[in-house]
């Protein structure tokens, strides 16, 4: 089965960004993919400030980058605009990090005002390292999102079968993927 990665992209954690992040995955592991979640604040901050590409704390991400048949970016949007922690980090990805992949953006905000950030400011980024798979977003306001005592979340209606949705949409968009089944046959290779 199919690897998929996330990456959070909140400089705080727990977050609600997170937490989208989290819940696309236990539907994930559910049907058989393995996920692995990287939170891009766990990169030093030097490694990220001075652009440090060939940091030993990006072996690990970039390891479970190249792996990926897709992968889920999840950020919350600060003055109309992804998170600089994840532009640092994506900066330091190889130019073609996200070729062949599916991509999923999800994004957080604390109005419906920042809707198309993701549209003009983190889509061309993940179109330049090679997404050419890029599946509709899911936008969700801070109070669509209701993070429980126990640290669960409970999700608006609307927006939890909207995640479902469009997360059933990267399973068909990983399985008919050329490149998921070059690489699938590539291990039946002698």
């Amino acid at each position: 089965m199919a690897h998929i990665l996330g990456i959070a992209g909140s400089p705080s954690h727990p977050s609600r960004s997170y937490s989208l992040v989290e819940y696309a995955s236990k539907i994930l592991s559910q049907q058989g993919f393995t996920v692995d979640i990287i939170l891009a604040r766990d990169i030093p901050a030097e490694d990220l400030v001075f652009g440090r590409y060939n940091s030993p704390a990006l072996e690990k991400p970039k390891a479970l980058l190249e792996k990926a048949s897709g992968v889920i970016i999840a950020t919350p949007i600060y003055k109309a605009a992804y998170t600089g922690v994840l532009k640092a980090f994506l900066d330091l990805l190889p130019q073609r990090a996200l070729a062949g992949k599916v991509i999923l953006p999800l994004a957080t905000g604390g109005t419906i005002a920042h809707l198309l950030s993701i549209e003009y400011a983190l889509k061309p980024v993940l179109s330049e390292l090679g997404a050419r798979h890029i599946l509709s977003t899911i936008y969700t306001v801070d109070q669509q999102i209701k993070i429980q005592p126990d640290g669960s979340i409970q999700l608006d209606a609307e927006i939890e079968q909207r995640l479902q949705d469009v997360v059933q949409d990267l399973v068909k968009a990983i399985d008919i993927s050329p490149v998921t089944k070059e690489v699938a046959h590539a291990g039946d290779r002698p």
